[in-house]
């Protein structure tokens, strides 16, 4: 069978084995340091939101009350290429996870909140989740009170988180190919004479709050991306490697 070979992407893995708070942002021998002194630029910048806290959850210390669960991200970076080819670098280990709600104490979610006990919560080990034993860089965000509920509050909270995770993006850059972790290979590829699958995912927009962005600069990311609502919900094609390198960015 003909084979036609027409986008390679690789993922390069760097395993985190420690994360702690300092002065500035750095990985270095496993051990991702984080500056707290970053969300006093977050804040400044956006008038929505009132404070944001970023905490440290170790492996195993999940017995803590949070508010809604926004989103957990990946903090994966582009060292060559756009999105679906060229060469990835990501870390394993630790993920981001990104908590909200407003001043007047009502939760950022849209069709069920999930704030509590974190432990009962959040459903470790399953795709898109973190396992028990990784570490979770919490970011909390507070956002105004009294304004009606729509797209602006939580794309507030995305923005600062992203931003946040374009500083870890920048160390996670200047890491030796020879150092990854783990190293992984993907093509996107014709069979001439195969059958033609295609798996449709069907996403929300109808813009009342969430969102959905496509083609972010970075993986998993939130800048530069498209707006599923602003493009009136028509379909997009993508191919095994964009989807694979994150070029949808589910926010709801």
């Amino acid at each position: 069978m003909e084979t036609i070979d027409l986008r390679r992407l690789v993922i390069r893995s760097f395993h985190v084995k420690g994360v702690e708070f300092a002065d500035k942002f750095e990985f270095s021998n496993g051990i991702l340091k984080i500056d707290k002194k970053i969300t006093n630029k977050l804040i400044a910048q956006d008038p929505t939101i009132k404070d944001i806290k970023i905490d440290i959850i170790n492996p195993y210390d999940h017995d803590r009350q949070i508010n809604t669960i926004m989103d957990i991200v990946p903090m994966s970076v582009k060292v060559l290429g756009k999105l679906g080819e060229g060469i990835t670098y990501t870390m394993t280990g630790a993920y981001v996870m990104l908590t909200g709600c407003d001043a007047d104490g009502r939760q950022m979610h849209e069709f069920g909140s999930s704030e509590g006990n974190l432990k009962d919560q959040m459903v470790f080990g399953r795709a898109g989740t973190p396992e028990k034993s990784d570490y979770i860089i919490h970011m909390d965000v507070l956002v105004e009170g009294g304004l009606p509920y729509e797209r602006k509050l939580p794309i507030s909270a995305f923005k600062a988180c992203d931003e946040m995770i374009d500083a870890i993006r920048a160390e996670l850059k200047k890491l030796e190919p020879r150092s990854a972790t783990e190293v992984h290979e993907f093509y996107d590829r014709i069979r001439k004479g195969a059958k033609k699958v295609a798996l449709v995912k069907q996403i929300a927009g109808q813009g009342a709050m969430y969102d959905n962005q496509l083609f972010p600069d970075q993986p998993s990311g939130y800048t530069g991306g498209l707006s599923i609502i602003d493009m009136a919900n028509m379909p997009v094609v993508l191919s095994p490697n964009e989807y694979r390198d994150g070029a949808l960015r589910s926010m709801t």
